[in-house]
């Protein structure tokens, strides 16, 4: 009875087959670890978008302390100041800042950039002029390293 092996070439063919499944799942793996940090760095995003959401939401729309010709904008000059929400109108917080306006150091790639505007009361998404409605449209758009990961509005109501 003749002894019979593996030719070399069935051993190559198999070499090649193992080779190809360990590209394979490394390339998988790959992929599933940049997936990882994308979500990861988004859920970052969604977590600062509500803490400004967070800190602006019980305050007022336009100044309770204004006398006279009410401005949009900030009227004070600290973040510990602000009191309505116009005053974040143009702010940039890098590193971020959460819903009791202290710093977030652990996060200082990313930066919050917060819009304020008037918007027609018919329509959310025209934009006049200040003061021009009852109605306003924060926007806050959260940047990792420059690069815009998220972006959130909502709609709040002067009074």
């Amino acid at each position: 009875m003749k002894k019979r092996g593996f030719t070399l070439i069935e051993v190559l063919v198999a070499v090649m087959l193992l080779g190809l499944a360990i590209v394979s799942l490394l390339a998988a793996n790959t992929a599933f670890t940049a997936a990882n940090g994308a979500g990861t760095n988004l859920s970052t995003a969604e977590f600062l978008v509500e803490q400004i959401k967070e800190l602006t939401m019980p305050l007022a729309v336009i100044d309770p302390q204004t006398t006279g010709i009410p401005t949009f904008g900030a009227e004070e000059a600290a973040l510990a100041e602000y009191d309505d929400l116009d005053d974040f109108d143009g702010k940039v917080f890098s590193p971020p800042i959460d819903g009791r306006r202290q710093t977030l150091s652990n996060f200082s790639a990313f930066s919050q950039h917060i819009t304020v505007q008037n918007v027609d009361r018919g329509n959310f998404e025209q934009v006049i002029d200040d003061h021009g409605s009852n109605f306003v449209r924060v926007t806050v758009t959260v940047f990792l390293n420059s690069q815009q990961i998220s972006r959130s509005s909502w709609i709040r109501a002067r009074y």
